[in-house]
């Protein structure tokens, strides 16, 4: 038994899982009090991973047995001697100039293009003895990874939370002894491997990396910091690096040649609507043509993204110019429909060819109140769309594209039929489209919402949709493109884009973030839960003189925290007891939070 073995304790009557977590301890109780181990049950992470989730328990205001449970084997792992250590050199191999650099420092981000391979930048990143660590946010292109590794002789251990416990828990045990490239996703940088020399984060503004549940850790800062415990070296490489990950790294911002850069990302035309005639609303006239030409074609299909779901937010009476409103609650309301097959008669073409969809009412998301679709102010019955969503966008591109096959794409749906011309969807459908036929246009029909929503990182993460989409379409010299409805045309999203060029982003970033003390420049931290919990926990922090507490307010009711460093925001948090706070009920407290 050693720091991190799972055991088995007696806890009032019962016995549970626990962690050890220290050795050679003086007992603070007296010694007829201490109640002897039941049972050594499993080998667990190692001292310097148990180190780790014990700061990261600290720097996400979480419980570390959370995180503990994150770096262990899911299935029990036969504890004995240390497993012996395994070694292997490999000789170095030519190197671009830019991996060259990243490679002779401690700690870099480098901005890598979205539609270039990545594998021959991994390999030049990885250590020539000793452990690598390869977090990829995306399970899908982890295995491509892990083929063109063990072509070259590397021994790659993949651990994923997508694979079966059993396979999971045999690769855990096999990272034990070392000379290995680990490739997984964020719970990766708990690899167990007792020689670790190298970590490179793949995609490091991907939100994949975060955790959902509490403690939302983030696998990037995990990897920074344990890296520097070990004394490796660190690479975030991204397409387009946040303003988080350029701080971590100083002044080790590293980009390839001009040439590479440029070819790396596709063709991004933007369209202003205000050019348009009037009536057009999202379909203008450079986007039908496009589809119009790529149905022409034959060469692949069309990805059209508009972040919103339903058929639409708002309706406007076509009489008086009243808002569409429940006379319940006041709420804007929606219209309810029904979809049927072509027998269905009283339906138009709906977004699958061949169904219809019938409007059945109003209806409230608020409170769920239904009414006919008439007027409440003139009972004008004629009530026109504002801000239309996914569904009512594929029932109008069906209509405009009778000869194709249109088809909205849901996050939680199965996949899309390999004949669909058109997907239809919100940012989802950007990770859901098949890989063939290939995606030859990617288009965005109201990207001013992305560009101007009231999140703090709405410009980042604005980029990161055109990343996707870069992907999709693939490099400079193919026949894909990216289409930007817009208008705000010189924002620095598609100036960055249309350059590419991701450091324009970053370098407007970069003040704003510190004129408000936002992350990476001060410590932010969101409050929620039930109404009870987050009020009193309020209470609690806003005696705190180190913190500014804002709010709470909405409906679930949130708050946010703020302070001068993160490391001051954590310590605040470290000392507060919360735990009358959440007798009251379901409390949640996010450290950098993303979407604020």
């Amino acid at each position: 038994m050693r720091v991190g073995t799972i055991v088995r304790v007696p806890l009032h009557g019962r016995r549970v899982r626990g962690w050890v977590v220290a050795d050679g301890v003086e007992p603070e109780a007296e010694l007829d009090r201490i109640l002897p181990l039941t049972k050594v049950v499993s080998a667990g992470p190692p001292a310097d991973v148990v180190a780790l989730c014990e700061w990261a328990a600290w720097r996400y205001a979480g419980p570390v047995s959370a995180l503990l449970g994150a770096a262990s084997p899911p299935n029990v792992v036969a504890v004995g001697p240390e497993p012996e250590l395994e070694a292997a050199v490999f000789p170095p191999v030519a190197l671009p100039d830019v991996v060259a650099r990243a490679r002779e420092r401690p700690r870099s981000v480098l901005a890598w293009p979205p539609a270039v391979d990545r594998r021959e930048l991994v390999l030049g990143l990885l250590a020539t003895e000793g452990s690598t660590i390869v977090v990829v946010p995306a399970p899908g292109r982890a295995p491509l990874l892990v083929r063109q590794l063990e072509r070259e002789g590397r021994r790659a251990v993949v651990l994923g939370s997508e694979r079966p416990a059993a396979e999971r828990s045999a690769m855990w045990d096999r990272a034990r002894a070392g000379a290995c490239v680990v490739v997984g996703g964020r719970l990766a940088v708990f690899a167990p491997v007792p020689d670790l020399a190298a970590v490179v984060v793949l995609d490091e503004g991907d939100e994949a990396l975060k955790e959902e549940r509490a403690p939302a850790w983030n696998a990037r800062e995990l990897a920074v910091e344990r890296a520097a415990r070990a004394g490796a070296r660190v690479t975030l490489v991204s397409p387009a690096p946040t303003v988080d990950a350029r701080e971590l790294a100083g002044d080790a911002s590293l980009r390839p040649a001009r040439p590479l850069e440029r070819s790396g990302w596709p063709v991004v035309e933007v369209v202003d609507p205000r050019d348009e005639p009037p009536g057009r609303a999202l379909l203008t006239t450079r986007l039908t043509t496009a589809l119009q030409d790529m149905l022409a074609s034959r060469t692949g299909r069309a990805v059209c993204v508009l972040n919103r779901r339903g058929r639409a937010r708002l309706l406007v009476c076509g009489n008086c110019g009243e808002l569409a409103r429940c006379e319940r609650c006041g709420a804007a309301v929606t219209e309810g429909v029904r979809t049927s097959g072509p027998e269905g008669g009283a339906g138009y073409p709906g977004p699958e060819r061949g169904s219809h969809v019938t409007v059945t009412g109003l209806v409230c998301a608020r409170c769920g109140e239904t009414r006919p679709r008439v007027c409440l102010v003139c009972h004008d019955t004629r009530l026109r769309g504002r801000r239309i969503g996914v569904t009512r966008l594929a029932e109008e591109l069906g209509a405009l594209l009778p000869r194709a096959r249109v088809v909205e794409v849901g996050a939680g749906d199965d996949a899309p039929p390999v004949d669909a011309q058109v997907l239809v969807g919100t940012e989802a459908v950007l990770h859901r489209a098949p890989p063939q036929p290939p995606v030859v246009l990617c288009a965005f029909l109201e990207f001013d919402q992305e560009l101007l929503a009231t999140r703090y990182r709405a410009a980042e993460q604005a980029l990161w949709l055109l990343v996707r989409a870069a992907r999709m379409v693939g490099p400079r010299a193919g026949p894909g493109r990216v289409l930007v409805q817009t208008r705000l045309p010189d924002h620095e999203v598609l100036v960055a884009a249309r350059r590419a060029d991701p450091t324009v982003v970053g370098d407007a970033e970069r003040p704003r973030r510190q004129a408000l003390a936002f992350p990476p420049f001060g410590g932010l931290a969101e409050v929620s839960g039930e109404a009870a919990a987050v009020l009193a926990a309020c209470a609690e922090l806003a005696a705190r003189p180190a913190l500014t507490v804002l709010g709470p307010s909405g409906t679930p009711p949130r708050a946010l925290l703020q302070a001068a460093t993160v490391d001051r925001l954590c310590d605040e948090l470290d000392a507060v007891d919360l735990s009358p706070a959440r007798a009251h009920g379901r409390l949640r407290v996010e450290v950098d939070p993303l979407r604020v």
